[in-house]
């Protein structure tokens, strides 16, 4: 970098519920308009932030990762705290270093893990901003009967909120399983790309699957078809987390 700029690579977690996603808006009140503020404070120039992925509004992140070019001669740790000073408590940077000068947060991913948690019985005020409370009986044993034939490479339109025709609708899902929580249980979803609301897609239909609406082989034949029908619902975006984005 030059004039003493470095690359900066940060992993960040939020609580989404107050934002209208990751992406900057015109009303400034998307995560990255709260960190670009932040930095803008605290570094000349208000650098501009790129992040591994857009989340929208309400769904949370544990595991954000994006990348920035500034200059800062002091250690990392004193730019983590001073970008606190001016975040709200739902925003923290859980890592800051420089980067390789060719980083980029989104290219140079290489795989996501989100988590979608789902709540049985009546909602806990605690986690109603966490969790999804589908408020009917779920048969977990159904829903993981439905996930091996979902795993693999696959065109995944049937689960896309809406597929952008630049985009390539074919996915790897290295990774899909459920897994028990105290009052509830999250689906764990890994792959090397996820198409628009694909993870919420997913989560919805395999909860008409747990909730006996749907047969167990039916999202698989719904995937196979390829187009989005009134079967696939999408879960609501509370309880979507974006939990790591893998690297190298």
């Amino acid at each position: 970098m030059s004039g003493g700029r470095s690359r900066w690579r940060a992993i960040c977690a939020y609580d989404g519920t107050d934002f209208t996603g990751w992406q900057s808006q015109a009303s400034r009140d998307a995560v990255q308009d709260r960190i670009e503020e932040a930095l803008g404070r605290v570094l000349p120039g208000a650098p501009r932030i790129h992040g591994a992925s857009r989340t929208d509004a309400g769904v949370h992140a544990r595991g954000q990762v994006f990348h920035f070019d500034a200059a800062w001669a002091h250690p990392a740790e004193a730019l983590r705290r001073a970008c606190h000073a001016h975040l709200p408590a739902t925003v923290r940077l859980r890592q800051l270093e420089r980067a390789a000068p060719d980083f980029h947060a989104r290219h140079d991913a290489r795989g996501k893990r989100y988590l979608y948690r789902i709540g049985f019985g009546e909602p806990d005020p605690l986690q109603v901003r966490y969790r999804w409370y589908p408020g009917r009986p779920l048969d977990v044993g159904r829903l993981r009967a439905a996930l091996p034939a979902l795993c693999g490479r696959h065109d995944f339109s049937a689960f896309a909120g809406r597929v952008d025709p630049a985009e390539n609708p074919v996915k790897t899902l290295g990774g899909l399983a459920w897994e028990e929580e105290d009052g509830g249980g999250c689906l764990r979803v890994e792959g090397d790309g996820f198409l628009y609301r694909m993870v919420r897609s997913l989560a919805g239909t395999l909860v008409r699957v747990a909730a006996g609406r749907l047969d167990p082989a039916r999202p698989v034949t719904l995937l196979h078809g390829g187009v989005r029908t009134p079967e696939v619902d999408t879960a609501p975006a509370a309880g979507l987390i974006l939990d790591e984005v893998f690297y190298g």
